[in-house]
């Protein structure tokens, strides 16, 4: 099951305020691509009503979907939510930096900042409580993650492997393939993951 986005920020804005402000972004991006709703349907693989939903501002969109949209833009998720690096050097403030993911015991996910596609870099922040689940189905081929786990044990699933990384340890993982990380402990979960999507994969 594919979880929801759930686009806030620490500073608790306005969630309407913030889907208008997606919704700009997506149809620039589209616009300036020269896209009209049929062709991105067509070349991201989602229905042209979720993306009518979407540029109305009027939809919840999973991290999944939103993928696959910056991928067919040419972009990346960064780009869409607003916290790739323009400028040479560029500051992210603490308001800013959206959550894109929201467990239903209170985990959260968190977009801290990213490069602009296509290829480009994300780093993330997770926190997942007991029993929390998160799964993908995969990214674009030449996508890796690396993670970090900086409290309690995050099982992670890529394909057919299963791995268990415990605080302290590092993991890498080629992600094109469908993916899950859970959290089967009994203390709350923390890692931070870097994402790197390339077009020419190693």
């Amino acid at each position: 099951m594919t979880k929801k986005v759930n686009i806030t920020t620490d500073s608790g804005a306005d969630a309407r305020s913030i889907s208008a402000a997606l919704a700009a972004r997506l149809k620039a991006h589209r616009k300036s691509r020269k896209l009209s709703l049929d062709e991105l349907s067509r070349l991201a693989g989602v229905s042209k009503g979720m993306l009518v939903e979407i540029e109305k501002g009027e939809a919840n969109p999973s991290i999944a979907i939103l993928c696959k949209i910056a991928a067919a833009l040419g972009v990346s998720v960064a780009d869409i939510v607003n916290v790739a690096s323009a400028p040479a050097v560029h500051v992210i403030d603490s308001k800013d930096i959206p959550t894109l993911w929201s467990g239903p015991a209170g985990g959260a996910a968190r977009l801290l900042a990213g490069t602009s596609g296509p290829d480009m870099i994300e780093l993330w922040r997770w926190e997942m409580q007991p029993g929390e689940v998160f799964e993908s189905p995969g990214h674009p081929q030449g996508t890796f993650e690396l993670f970090h786990v900086e409290r309690g044990e995050l099982s992670l699933r890529v394909g057919e492997r299963q791995l268990s990384v415990t605080a302290g340890c590092s993991a890498v993982a080629r992600t094109d393939a469908p993916h899950c990380y859970a959290n089967q402990g009994e203390e709350t979960l923390v890692f931070a993951m870097t994402v790197a999507e390339l077009s020419q994969p190693r």
